[in-house]
């Protein structure tokens, strides 16, 4: 007879809860590995990119998610609706965003996470 059959077909010793304790370390560290390696990184970087909004004042220079680039002409807080638009002069053009669509201020970009 094959021995990896007799090995196979042997019950399972009777006060084995090593099987469960084992399976219950490697979810654990799994899950604190994507924790570190995923989710305290993007919310990292999205703090850094709130305060990097926070600090948007009149004469600055930003570029939009769009890709427009120029200088913030206005500032504007609608607590209402709880949103902030952005006057943004580029050439010849005036536009208005919200505070969110902008992803660099100056020389320094919005963290990637």
């Amino acid at each position: 007879m094959n021995p990896f059959l007799t090995f196979a077909m042997m019950p399972p010793p009777s006060g084995s809860s090593g099987g469960l304790t084992v399976l219950i370390i490697q979810v654990v560290a799994i899950g604190a590995i994507f924790w570190f390696l995923i989710i305290r990184p993007q919310g990292q970087a999205r703090k850094k990119h709130e305060e990097l909004l926070a600090g948007l004042k009149r004469g600055d220079e930003v570029m939009t998610a769009g890709g427009v680039l120029g200088k913030v002409k206005d500032v504007k807080e609608n607590k209402e609706k709880g949103e902030v638009r952005v006057t943004i002069e580029s050439g010849e053009s005036t536009l208005v965003v919200e505070r969110s669509r902008i992803i660099r201020v100056g020389g320094v970009s919005a963290p990637q996470a």
